[in-house]
């Protein structure tokens, strides 16, 4: 049924592919850490306008939580407007009562990743974040290494990382906001005061309306802004994460427009 080939040709394909990709993630226009919701959706927006994107992801998978909803149960909870991007992603979906609606976790994730892929978004997964390229007071790419590198101790390994260079990062780490923390580690922004208690109406809105341009070359999208604002956290519902990454993308269209115009 299938045609000949040998193993070394397929090891030869995969070697060769990635070595290729690599050559065009090593500089690219948008780089988004974290490959949950709100990542995927910002991919999508990019690279539906022509940005090349690359999301960076640190597990062998993406959709982060959108997988599941609440304790292990795979029905996700989107509340009202949030259905219109389930319609736009042609995700199937239940009304469950005013202003609610649940979708298949498995499905909606699976559909999601399909609409990043099919726009063009690029994926660098099993990496980790290390730390930021600062030039001039901007965020100018980023640092990363293999995940199971990442995860050994120190003394049984030393591994150097490569750098990446982007026009802009967009942290989409979640609670985590590994990227906005580097920051503040590295004392160029203010103390993150963390997420607040769980209130979703709340939450949902003040993530949207705060997604933003957090610092120069690094826009934050997701709960990773509940992080850096201290916003209360949303549990599993996912409407607010959609909006936000589309959000964060158009600030990115934005941006890459006034650099171009400076140029």
């Amino acid at each position: 049924m299938f045609k000949s080939t040998t193993e070394s040709e397929i090891t030869n394909a995969i070697v060769s592919n990635f070595a290729e990709d690599m050559k065009q993630f090593a500089n690219t226009d948008v780089i988004i850490i974290g490959g949950g919701p709100s990542g995927l959706m910002a991919a999508r927006e990019l690279s539906n306008n022509g940005v090349k994107t690359l999301i960076i992801e640190r597990n062998n998978y993406l959709g982060g939580g959108f997988w599941i909803g609440g304790y292990l149960m795979n029905t996700v909870t989107i509340r009202e407007p949030g259905q219109n991007i389930l319609e736009e992603l042609s995700i199937p979906y239940q009304q469950f009562k005013d202003n609610l609606y649940t979708a298949c976790g498995p499905h909606a994730c699976s559909k999601l990743i399909s609409a990043a892929c099919d726009a063009g978004a690029k994926i660098l997964n099993m990496t980790n974040f290390d730390d930021v390229i600062l030039k001039n007071n901007e965020v100018k790419g980023v640092v990363v290494n293999w995940t199971p590198v990442s995860n050994l101790p120190r003394q049984i390994t030393c591994v150097d990382p490569i750098a990446l260079e982007s026009k802009l990062v967009i942290d989409a780490t979640g609670h985590d906001a590994v990227v906005v923390k580097k920051l503040e580690e590295k004392g160029v922004v203010d103390k993150l005061p963390g997420y607040g208690n769980m209130h979703v109406e709340k939450s949902e809105d003040q993530v949207i309306e705060k997604t933003s341009l957090i610092y120069p070359g690094l826009i934050v999208i997701g709960m990773a802004v509940s992080t850096t604002y201290g916003l209360p956290r949303m549990g599993p519902t996912f409407g607010a994460m959609l909006f936000s990454g589309k959000k964060g993308g158009k600030i990115a269209l934005e941006q890459l427009s006034e650099k171009e115009i400076k140029i």
